[in-house]
Parts: C-alpha cells; structure tokens; sequence
C-alpha cells in the first residue's frame, strides 16, 4: 500500500475519533449544563462552559494535528519549540485574561457569591450584578456601577451578606439615675417582653445593667433577628425601638440626655475694717 494510501487512512482514523470524542464531550457539557440550570436558571456558569468546551476540543485537535505530523516524519519538537516562543509573548499578554478566568472559575465553582447577592469585596460593597469571564459588576449604595476583576475576587476577603441566617441586635438603653430600683427591673423586664413578643427576634436574647454612664444608667440589649436581610433587620430593630420607647413613657421610665450639674460655693466669711 502507497504511503500517501497509509496517511489518508490515518488521517481518517484520527478525524473519526475526533468527532467522537468531541460528540462525548458535547453530551457532558449538556448534561452539566442542565444540571446547572436546574439548579440556578441563572447561574453564570452557564456563559462558561461553551467556552471550556471549546477550549478542549482545540487541545485535542491540537494533539491530533501533531501526532499526524509526528507519524508523517516532521518534526515535532521543532514546531513546538516555535509554539513555545510564540506562546511566551502570547502568555505575557494574556497573564491577566488568563486568571481573570481561572479566577470566575474559582469563584463560580466553590459559590462565593451569585447574581443578586449583597457582598463585601475588600472596600467595595454592594449588590452582584452581574459575573462575566473578566469581571464582577458590583452596584454600591451610592448606585455606581463598580468592576472588579475576578482575579483580585478571588483573593480577596469576601463577606456574603446576603448568606447570613440572622442578625446581631446590640442597644443601649440609658435611663436617668434617679431611676428607682424597682423601675431598674422594670426597664429590663420591658425589653424581654417586647422581645419576646416580636416573632422576628430569637428566643435567645439576653438584657442586664451594662455600665453606668457620665449621666444615664444604661441597659443592654443583645439579640438576634431571624433574617439576614439587611431591610427585614432594620425594619424588626426599629419596631423593637419604637415598642421599648413607647413603654417606657408609659411606665414613667425616663431616657437620659447628657448634662451637667454645676455647683457654686458662697465665701461667707467677713471682711474687716
């Protein structure tokens, strides 16, 4: 059989299993896709996998391509060295694309934070945008539209707000020292109650005399919300507020202000002639 005869079957040969291998990896890439989907319809990791896909099959038809080479009697290592050098430059260029990638990958994968959440990236806070290949798109509270690269995402400390279960109640009461004892107790017992009553706040609170004050007597509260959303905590904090305000007026329980008492001393004593 002629050598050209011999190359064209492997050439064939290899073609076919290519569309092989690509066909299996086409079905894997839809099935994680799926399973992606079904789990968070809008995921961005979704954007990413055509793109490995891809990515893999040009690794495999590269490998193709130069075992082809190889068997017809070029040389390999010399192409390689080439793509070598080229690659250096190209390497160099890309060093940033390259782990803006591996960093959305990163953050995807292990599900740091997802479209809608309300993070803490180093000094940027606010609401996820959106997660491309380059970057996150982070709304702040002042409604900019801040870029982060995914790559310092990834090695930066993050806080998912949106993550948190509950959230810390800590307020200080201050009441005037001329406060009764019994109205001492009272003032404590008014926030166990309010507390208490209040569905959105966890049964394991805790209310005593924290410190005296330059002029109040002062009262802490520590509690928790039952949310971690940042709207549904200011809302339950405010209505706990208003209800302890409230009985405490009622109660005669009065708030401190900062003062100052100032005494003056009279010289009484006589001048002689």
């Amino acid at each position: 059989m002629p050598n050209w005869e011999k190359s064209l079957i492997a050439f064939g040969i290899n073609i076919v299993l290519l569309i092989i291998i690509f066909k299996v990896l086409d079905i894997i890439d839809g099935k994680i896709r799926n399973k992606i989907a079904t789990e968070e319809s809008n995921s961005p990791l979704l954007r990413f996998m055509p793109i490995i896909t891809k990515l893999l099959k040009a690794i495999l038809i590269f490998i193709a391509l130069t075992g082809f080479l190889q068997s017809q009697g070029y040389s390999v290592s010399s192409i390689l060295a080439g793509f070598g050098i080229g690659g250096i430059a190209v390497g160099m260029a890309a060093k940033d694309a390259l782990a803006n990638i591996f960093g959305s990958l990163e953050i995807l994968s292990d599900h740091v934070y997802k479209v809608g959440d309300y993070v803490k990236i180093n000094d940027i806070e606010g609401t996820v945008e959106d997660i491309n290949i380059r970057s996150t798109k982070i709304r702040d509270l002042d409604h900019f539209l801040i870029s982060v690269p995914n790559n310092i995402a990834a090695n930066a400390i993050i806080t998912n707000v949106s993550r948190a279960k509950k959230r810390f109640i800590n307020i200080t009461f201050g009441i005037t020292y001329s406060t009764t004892d019994e109205k001492i107790k009272q003032a404590q017992e008014i926030l166990k109650d309010v507390a208490a009553s209040h569905n959105e706040i966890h049964n394991g609170f805790v209310t005593a005399v924290h410190d005296l004050g330059d002029s109040s007597i002062n009262i802490r509260f520590r509690g928790y919300v039952k949310s971690g959303s940042y709207d549904k905590f200011l809302k339950v904090r405010g209505e706990f507020i208003e209800a302890v305000v409230k009985q405490y007026r009622q109660e005669g329980i009065d708030f401190a202000f900062p003062s100052q008492s100032i005494y003056i001393e009279s010289d009484n004593s006589k001048v002689e002639n």
